[in-house]
């Protein structure tokens, strides 16, 4: 029985670890928090980060429903951005019909996670998106 192994599509989505979660760089001296590596805060010029766990459920508080996109990109999807725990995360909402009906401004999300695709050895890419809670 062979197993198919499994990569984040992005550095700051954890899998091995538990349960699916992002992580991201916490400045040791204010507390603001980025996903991407940084040399300096932007907030406060320092240098020192923490690696820090991002909470898995939030709260959606902008969203656009993307109806034209990149030749190859299906649309309609939702494109948002989600408060975890005081973390913004960007990211699309996925599991839920992208209608105004379906979707909302203060709506609670967690954190879910998709194959994009498996390589010719068999590697899986594991890409995240939201999805209601509930």
């Amino acid at each position: 029985m062979s197993t198919v192994s499994q990569i984040p599509f992005v550095d700051y989505l954890v899998l091995d670890d538990g349960p699916a979660h992002l992580v991201a760089n916490e400045c040791a001296s204010c507390g603001a928090r980025f996903f991407d590596r940084r040399n300096a805060c932007a907030q406060c010029f320092a240098t020192e980060f923490d690696r820090v766990s991002v909470p898995t459920e939030g709260e959606l508080r902008t969203f656009t429903i993307v109806a034209f996109a990149a030749p190859g990109v299906e649309v309609p999807f939702v494109a948002g951005v989600i408060d975890c725990g005081g973390t913004s995360v960007r990211s699309n909402i996925i599991n839920t019909d992208p209608t105004p009906d379906n979707i909302h401004a203060g709506m609670s999300v967690r954190l879910a996670t998709y194959s994009i695709g498996v390589d010719v050895d068999g590697v899986d890419a594991i890409a995240f998106g939201f999805e209601p809670a509930g």
